[in-house]
């Protein structure tokens, strides 16, 4: 008999996709994510400085649907095309596209899960305020809260998070996760107080930026504000991973001014009145799991992400599709 308690962990694209079918069999969920609000890496960061209420999708920059089941969710989500056709964004901000999909979903919200215990159709989730648990600082000496039992659990997480807290009730699925990789992301949020003399997106071949984009001009934006996402290339992060958020930020400053004298020669940027980095360790698949979703059905512990498939954001939708179908069948 499939599970009918299921404990998800992760509202990222994967998580919600994965929520939302298994609620129209009428399972009973319960959904635990670390962050503020639903989404995972489709972010948007608010923040109010001079009198101005700037948004910066610092996370995924664009969506792109290759199937009619993506399509669906980006239909759904009123998404806009842009920069051109054929790439989508969240309107009014990137993360309206998975609160769209939270509708209806109850969502346990800054919730950091630190281990699974129990065993098979009898799980149980430990976890602490996410407020508490921050890279660098010890862990909380605090007894976590505890929730269950769950027939079931799902990790829709990225694969290393997913390892780790698979280590003690499925050694074996944790070690399958080890051949996963990712690339890391040093993404810049500027804001200017004029216009650059640049197009809306560049796309540099050589040097330390990736990418980066006027954020400001994705529709249903406020176009009177000159707003960037500057993302580090995938080297360039990796190098300078452990840097601190303002050194990160003044390297990459440095670096998107130089882009910009080469695209406008004798362009002198002007001193942005907000700039904040933000570290993405796991934001662009490199050697994906290569099967569709990671399921025990004797367990009762699975994983979905697009990890498995590949460097997507229609990825996650799709593994959490494959996760939904081996759930469905045990």
């Amino acid at each position: 008999m499939p599970p009918q308690d299921i404990a998800i962990v992760g509202a990222g694209l994967a998580g919600l996709a994965c929520a939302k079918t298994l609620a129209a069999y009428d399972v009973r969920l319960r959904l635990f994510d670390k962050g503020r609000g639903p989404g995972g890496r489709l972010a948007t960061r608010r923040v109010e400085v001079e009198g101005h209420v700037l948004n910066f999708d610092h996370g995924a920059q664009y969506l792109t649907a290759h199937g009619a089941p993506f399509a669906a969710v980006l239909d759904a989500a009123r998404a806009q095309e842009w920069p051109d056709a054929g790439r989508h964004v969240g309107v009014p901000r990137m993360s309206s596209v998975p609160r769209a999909l939270a509708e209806g979903l109850d969502i346990d919200l800054m919730r950091h899960v630190c281990a699974i215990t129990g065993t098979p159709r009898a799980w149980y989730l430990h976890h602490l305020d996410a407020r508490l648990v921050r890279p660098g600082r010890p862990f909380p000496t605090q007894p976590p809260e505890v929730e269950g039992p769950f027939d079931a659990v799902v990790l829709a997480l990225p694969a290393p998070q997913a390892q780790a807290l698979l280590q003690d009730p499925a050694p074996h699925l944790a070690g399958v996760l080890q051949a996963v990789r990712f690339e890391p992301c040093w993404a810049l949020m500027l804001a200017f107080p004029e216009r650059l003399d640049l197009p809306d997106t560049l796309r540099p071949d050589v040097g330390p930026i990736g990418w980066a984009a006027r954020d400001s001009s994705k529709p249903g934006r406020d176009s009177s504000l000159e707003l960037w996402v500057v993302q580090g290339g995938p080297d360039w992060s990796r190098e300078h991973l452990e840097l601190t958020p303002e050194e990160a930020a003044a390297k990459l400053l440095e670096g998107f001014a130089q882009l910009a004298a080469l695209h406008a020669p004798g362009t002198t940027l002007p001193t942005p009145f907000f700039s904040a980095a933000h570290r993405w360790r796991h934001p662009l698949v490199e050697a994906p799991l290569g099967a569709p979703c990671l399921w025990d059905a004797t367990l009762g512990l699975g994983a979905a992400g697009d990890w498995c498939i590949g460097a997507r954001a229609e990825a996650a939708v799709d593994s959490a599709a494959a996760l939904v179908a081996a759930i469905r069948s045990a």
